[in-house]
C-alpha cells in the first residue's frame, strides 16, 4: 500500500467557490455599491443578503469579512473589496476557522441563550483581525425573543463588530431589524451568464459537454449557481467525460424538448390516440409522467408569452429549431385555447400528485385535453348559430317567426306571495267569516299550506285536486289518478288546524279543472313550443340533438335577477385629491 494519503474530492460548488468580487457572477448592483462604500470609508454595520438559494448570500457574507480584515502580502493593507487571498486573515476565513469571523446557523441556533453568547462577547475586541464578524446564516429562523434581544446591539454595535446575515424568507425578517441593516437583493442569474460560467468551469475541469446540455442544466437550475453546478458536477460523471442532451435529459427525467412539442401539438389537434402512444413511449424511455405534464405547462407558458411578446423567444436556453416551432405555434394557436389548456394542466398536475398511479391519471388528463381541444368558445359558436340557416321542417316558417331575433322568454304563471298573518292561536280568537275572509281563492289555500312547510301536502294538492268548487271554509275537487284516498280528510284537518275554522272538503267524480300541476306544465309546455319556434333555438338544438331546455325567464325576470346581484351605486364617492 502507499503511503501517500488519498487526494480528498472537492464537489464543483465548492471547488468553484467566488473568492472575490470578481468571481461573483451576476450581482453587478451589489457588488458596485459595496465597492463604492470602501472606498469612501462607507461601510455600515450590518448587512443583510437575500435572494433566492445559490445565488452567493453566504459566500458575499464571507467575502465582505475577507474584505474587512484583509492586510494584503505585505500587512499594511486597509479594508478592500479586492481581498489579496494570502494573508492570515484571508486564508483562516476562507478555511472557516478565523477565530474574530463567527458563522452561526439561526435553523439550528433559535434561541434568546444563543443570542445573548453573541451580546456578551461583542463587547471585546478582536483577537487578531480588524474588525469582530458576525454571519449568522438563515436568520430568518430566529424566535421573535431573539430577534428582540439583538436589537438594542444591531443598531449601536462597537466600532469593532460588524454584522452580515443572510435570508431566503425576507418577509419573516422584522422591521425592526431591516431598519438597521443595509439590504441586498441577489437576483437570479441570467442564462446567457449562468451558461458562460458553467462552460468556464467544465473546461477547467477538462469536460467535454454540448451547449444544449448545459442549456438544459441552466433552465433546470432556475437562476441558482450552486443548483447548477451541483448538476454539471452530476452530468460529468453521468456522461464519463463527453456528456450530451440526452444523457442531461436522462439525468433529470426530463423528455426530449422536440417530443414535447411533438406531444404538445398532438394533444392540440385533438389527436387523441397519437398522444397516447407519445406519452407512453416516453414513459417507456424513463420520463416521469408529472415531469411530463409540467414541460406541457412550461411550453404553453412559454408559447403564450411569445404570442403576446415575441421577442420572449430569444432565449439562450432553447434552440433555434424549437425557437422557431415556437414561434410558428404562437402564430397559429388562438389564446383562448391556450388560456384554457393552461388551466386543465394546472388541474391535471394537481390529479396526478395524488393519484395512486401516475401513469394513469397522466394519460386521463391528455384524454381529457385532446377531446376539449377543438371545442368553439362561447363567442365563435353564437357566430356559427347565428350565421348557421334554419333547419327545415322545424318550427313555422311565417313571418312571425323569420323577424324573431331573440328567444322568447316565459314562466309559469305567478302565484300570489305567502300570507304573513298571525298564527293559529290568533286565528282562534276571530270569527268564522273574518278568519276565513283570507283565503278568499283556492291559491291562497295553497299559498297556507306552503307557509306551514306541509311539502307532502303541497304536493299532493298540486298533483291531485283537479277543483270543481271553491268558497272559503268549502271545497270540492275531483281525485286525479292515483290521488291518495285520505287526501280530503287530510286536507281539511290541516286546514281546521292552521285556520281555526272547520272546513268542509267533499270528493266529486267529475267536472274538476286541470291540477295546478297541469297548469303549470301546460305554461312552461307552451313557453317551450314558442321558444322552439325561434331561429337561433332551432339552431342550437341542429347543432346539439342532445341538447333541452330547462328553464325559460322573461326579459323582466332577468332583469330583476341582474339587478339584486348588481353593487350598489355610490352617490357621493369620496376623492382623496379633492382637498
Amino acid at each position: 500500500m502507499s503511503d501517500q494519503p488519498e487526494t480528498r474530492y472537492q464537489v464543483l460548488a465548492r471547488k468553484y467557490r467566488p473568492e472575490t468580487f470578481a468571481d461573483l457572477v451576476g450581482q453587478e448592483a451589489m457588488v458596485r455599491t459595496l465597492k463604492n462604500a470602501f472606498a469612501a470609508s462607507r461601510i455600515a454595520q450590518a448587512f443583510i443578503m437575500t435572494g433566492i438559494r445559490g445565488t452567493g448570500k453566504t459566500t458575499t457574507a464571507r467575502i465582505i469579512a475577507k474584505g474587512l480584515n484583509c492586510v494584503g502580502p505585505d500587512g499594511a493593507g486597509g479594508p478592500t473589496t479586492d481581498p489579496c487571498g494570502t494573508c492570515e486573515h484571508c486564508v483562516a476565513i476562507m478555511e472557516g476557522r478565523h477565530v474574530d469571523v463567527m458563522e452561526m446557523d439561526a435553523a439550528s441556533r433559535t434561541g434568546v441563550n444563543d443570542i445573548r453568547e453573541i451580546i456578551d462577547s461583542v463587547h471585546y475586541r478582536a483577537a487578531s483581525a480588524r474588525y469582530k464578524v458576525y454571519i449568522i446564516d438563515e436568520v430568518h429562523m430566529l424566535s421573535t425573543n431573539a430577534f428582540n434581544a439583538l436589537l438594542k446591539t444591531l443598531e449601536e454595535p462597537p466600532a469593532h463588530v460588524k454584522f452580515i446575515f443572510a435570508t431566503t424568507e425576507i418577509r419573516k425578517v422584522p422591521v425592526t431589524v431591516l431598519s438597521r441593516c443595509q439590504r441586498f437583493d441577489l437576483r437570479r442569474i441570467e442564462p446567457e451568464v449562468m451558461i458562460a460560467l458553467l462552460r468556464r468551469i467544465a473546461t477547467a475541469e477538462g469536460a467535454q459537454i454540448s451547449d444544449e446540455a448545459l442549456a438544459l442544466i441552466t433552465r433546470a437550475a432556475e437562476g441558482s449557481a450552486r443548483d447548477a453546478t451541483s448538476l454539471l458536477d452530476q452530468a460529468i460523471s453521468h456522461g464519463a467525460g463527453e456528456t450530451g442532451a440526452d444523457q442531461v435529459r436522462a439525468m433529470l427525467g426530463l423528455a426530449d424538448r422536440g417530443r414535447t412539442l411533438d406531444l404538445f401539438d398532438m394533444i392540440l389537434k385533438g389527436e387523441a390516440a397519437a398522444a397516447l402512444s407519445e406519452l407512453a413511449a416516453q414513459y417507456a424511455a424513463g420520463a416521469d409522467p408529472m415531469a411530463v405534464l409540467r414541460d406541457l405547462a412550461e411550453v404553453t407558458h412559454w408559447i403564450s408569452v411569445i404570442k403576446i411578446t415575441p421577442e420572449a423567444a430569444d432565449d439562450p436556453t432553447v434552440p433555434p429549431d424549437e425557437k422557431a416551432r415556437g414561434q410558428a405555434m404562437a402564430a397559429a394557436l388562438p389564446m383562448r385555447a391556450l388560456t384554457r389548456m393552461w388551466q386543465m394542466l394546472l388541474k391535471a398536475i394537481e390529479e396526478v400528485s395524488a393519484a395512486p398511479n401516475a401513469m394513469m391519471a397522466a394519460e386521463m388528463a391528455v384524454i381529457r385535453l385532446t377531446h376539449v381541444a377543438d371545442l368553439p368558445d362561447p363567442e365563435q359558436l353564437l357566430r356559427r348559430l347565428s350565421e348557421a340557416p334554419p333547419p327545415s321542417g322545424r318550427g313555422p316558417s311565417g313571418p312571425a317567426a323569420a323577424t324573431s331575433g331573440a328567444a322568447p322568454l316565459a314562466s309559469a304563471p305567478r302565484m300570489p306571495s305567502v300570507p304573513t298573518g298571525a298564527g293559529p292561536q290568533a286565528a282562534l280568537a276571530m270569527a268564522p267569516d273574518v278568519a276565513l275572509a283570507r283565503y278568499a281563492t283556492f291559491p291562497a289555500v295553497v299559498d297556507l299550506i306552503r307557509a306551514n312547510r306541509d311539502v307532502k301536502l303541497l304536493i299532493e294538492v298540486e298533483t291531485h285536486v283537479r277543483l270543481v268548487r271553491y268558497a272559503p271554509g268549502r271545497i270540492e275537487f275531483e281525485p286525479a289518478p292515483g290521488a291518495p284516498r285520505d287526501l280530503a280528510a287530510t286536507l281539511a284537518q290541516r286546514l281546521q288546524l292552521w285556520t281555526g275554522v272547520r272546513w268542509g272538503v267533499s270528493v266529486v267524480s267529475d267536472g274538476g279543472a286541470p291540477t295546478i300541476a297541469d297548469t303549470r306544465d301546460a305554461a312552461r309546455l307552451d313557453a317551450e313550443s314558442e321558444a322552439m319556434h325561434n331561429p337561433v333555438v332551432q339552431a342550437v338544438f341542429a347543432a346539439f340533438p342532445g341538447a333541452r331546455i330547462t328553464a325559460i325567464r322573461t326579459p323582466q325576470e332577468t332583469r330583476a335577477e341582474a339587478a339584486v346581484t348588481a353593487l350598489p351605486e355610490v352617490e357621493d364617492e369620496w376623492d382623496p385629491f379633492e382637498e
